[in-house]
């Protein structure tokens, strides 16, 4: 089954924990600190794949997840870093944010890779906190926490050439007869409800990677039908061969309906070159009818093309013509320069609210920081009070009227205001 889009859920690993703890042994009467330090968690890391070209495997799992970083050890051993979670996708994926829209990514060449989520970072053991003034530190981090993002994965499929027109224009009988592909071809419209990708060698030298788009339809550009999910797959050809039915009640009218149709859709796909050809030659009544078809389509600036696909006429000259066009097309350019993971707010900022349960403090670096913390420890307590100093939280918070037995609300944490 060819799926085109999907939405998933990403999780990176949490840092492992720091830990307090002191050597001990015979005859040291004061060891000191040896507690180690946390691994890294895992980061979720998608890679491109020859192997699949499409998306179905992410139909029945939406949830992927990094493993946690091991917890430091005594004697400064330090907690084994989590592998990296890689995600398999196709050539021709775009990933988006699924919360906000914006691109993340484009992968388009094999072994291409985009880390997604990071991987939260080991927390410290207390022998990092040592110094001249505090030489017995009870005080370590816990491990960074991991991060999640719901992602909407789409497949636009990488081509050459991308046949496109009317339904039962005879686009998949010409990738067919060209090419190994086994698309379902029936003599009524809309058979193709999937892309197909075909493959044509036409000499030594020259190979073609050809797609056959389903029929596109008026409204297609507003989704009509499954319009958008047609003309994504367009997107990335460079060069189009836009089949027209012979046998149409207006073949010239349906050239103008996919046109509009593609520049509606994305105005450059407006501007790709397009071999224009009429099909199914070996009827008397397109044989007809082509002398005035022809003489037409050249007074609209074409120079246009008859083909049989069942009959093999004029089906090679068709290919070198797109051929001729690719050799000089632009090479199409990707959705997002690689790669992307980039925050773009302070993580420093923060926003106070007052709810019925207390005071709310919201901001990335804060609630990371009390996520971090060891509130069994009072020193690991003091030195979370002097980053609520540092970042300013404590200042905001007396100045929106904060009093004494207040609840305080840090992410998962309640804590208790006391001047």
């Amino acid at each position: 089954m060819f799926i085109d889009q999907a939405d998933i859920t990403v999780r990176s690993g949490r840092g492992g924990d720091g830990m307090v703890h002191f050597r001990r042994e015979k005859y040291v009467e004061r060891g000191g600190p040896d507690g180690g330090d946390g691994g890294r968690g895992g980061d979720v890391i998608l890679e491109v794949t020859q192997h699949t070209n499409t998306l179905f495997a992410f139909r029945n799992q939406r949830l992927y997840k990094a493993d946690d970083g091991s917890n430091g050890g005594r004697s400064n051993r330090f907690g084994k870093s989590a592998d990296n979670l890689v995600v398999l996708v196709p050539a021709g994926t775009v990933v988006y944010d699924a919360e906000t829209d914006e691109v993340l990514g484009d992968l388009t060449e094999p072994g291409e890779q985009l880390t997604v989520v990071e991987g939260g970072r080991g927390g410290r053991g207390n022998a990092r906190f040592a110094n001249s003034r505090n030489q017995a530190p009870r005080i370590a981090e816990k491990g960074e926490p991991g991060e999640e993002r719901n992602l909407r994965l789409e497949l636009k499929l990488i081509a050459d050439v991308g046949i496109v027109g009317v339904p039962n224009a005879g686009k998949s009988t010409l990738l067919s007869v060209i090419t190994n592909a086994k698309p379902k071809i029936a003599a009524y419209p809309f058979t193709t409800l999937e892309p197909n990708l075909g493959v044509a060698n036409l000499d030594e030298f020259t190979t073609l990677i050809l797609a056959d788009i389903p029929g596109l339809i008026e409204g297609a550009h507003m989704g009509v039908g499954l319009g958008h999910d047609f003309l994504r797959h367009v997107q990335r050809t460079r060069v189009l061969i836009h089949l027209l039915d012979g046998l149409a009640e207006d073949p010239i009218a349906d050239l103008a309906q996919i046109n509009s149709e593609l520049a509606l859709f994305d105005p450059e796909l407006a501007e790709k070159p397009q071999v224009v050809a009429v099909t199914k030659f070996d009827l008397p009544d397109v044989q007809a009818i082509w002398p005035l078809l022809e003489d037409e389509l050249q007074q609209r600036g074409y120079e246009p093309m008859v083909i049989s696909a069942v009959a093999g006429t004029n089906v090679r000259s068709l290919l070198y013509k797109a051929a001729e066009l690719l050799a000089t097309a632009p090479e199409p350019e990707t959705v997002a320069e690689m790669p992307v993971y980039r925050p773009e707010s302070d993580p420093n900022e923060f926003k106070i609210a007052r709810t019925s349960e207390g005071w709310q403090v919201i901001g990335a670096a804060i609630e990371r920081a009390a996520a971090m913390t060891y509130w069994e420890y009072d020193q690991s307590i003091r030195r979370f009070q002097r980053i609520l100093e540092t970042l300013g939280i404590d200042k905001a918070l007396r100045e929106a009227g904060v009093k004494n037995g207040d609840t305080v609300i840090i992410g998962d944490h309640e804590l208790e205001w006391e001047d």
